[in-house]
């Protein structure tokens, strides 16, 4: 029996890390949608959602019924339930990619970017897949030490974030509101998808530790 239960704990350290690759993937095609432009690849990110919706509730269902049959002695419930407030986190970053490909298709076949722009949102978004695999591997291998230098590379995508915001409010652009609006909101998706992979990285710390590096 308790095999069995072993085994559920690994499942569910698995799907974590098959869902982060999931995010990252949708980051990936959100990019060349917005960038392309590129409706098929938008569509492809929209619809695709649905799988990273489904393993989310799973791996949930999973943890609450090894929660409720094996009575999980303190660190195999700190697994459990670490579990599931990353998988929510996991599948926020899916919903943010999500969104970036919404703008992309509403403003097919014109670029929602404009050209002096697209190498700080491609960087953008090349950081948040990079961010997501690299938590992935994280999960996989329980690192630690890993997990702390994300926020290193969080701190590059909110440079670039002040940095859109800058262009923005640059006086003398004479862009339509709706770019400026969907700048403002793109790079809003970007910072955040990249905030809640920091948020699985200080939980996954938590899960191996019993504490993080804010001492919480």
């Amino acid at each position: 029996m308790r095999d069995v239960y072993h085994q559920g704990l690994d499942e569910v350290g698995r799907d974590l890390a098959r869902l982060a690759r999931l995010t990252g993937a949708a980051l990936r095609g959100a990019n060349t949608a917005l960038l392309g432009p590129d409706l098929q690849a938008a569509e492809t990110v929209i619809v695709g959602d649905r799988a990273v919706d489904t393993l989310r509730a799973w791996l949930d269902d999973r943890a609450l019924d090894l929660m409720a049959r094996q009575q999980p002695v303190a660190g195999d419930l700190r697994v459990l339930v670490a579990s599931l407030r990353m998988s929510a986190d996991l599948e926020r970053m899916g919903d943010l990619a999500v969104h970036i490909a919404k703008v992309a298709r509403r403003r097919y076949p014109s670029c929602a970017v404009p050209d002096d722009l697209r190498d700080t949102i491609d960087v953008m978004g090349v950081v948040g897949v990079h961010l997501a695999d690299t938590v992935a591997e994280l999960i996989e291998g329980r690192d630690v030490p890993g997990a702390r230098r994300v926020e290193e590379q969080d701190d590059v995508v909110d440079q670039l974030h002040r940095e859109l915001y800058s262009a923005i409010l640059q006086p003398g652009r004479d862009w339509p509101m709706e770019t400026a609006i969907d700048l403002t909101l793109v790079g809003r998706y970007y910072e955040r998808f990249a905030d809640h992979v920091v948020s699985v990285a200080r939980r996954l710390e938590f899960v191996v530790t019993g504490t993080n590096q804010r001492g919480e």
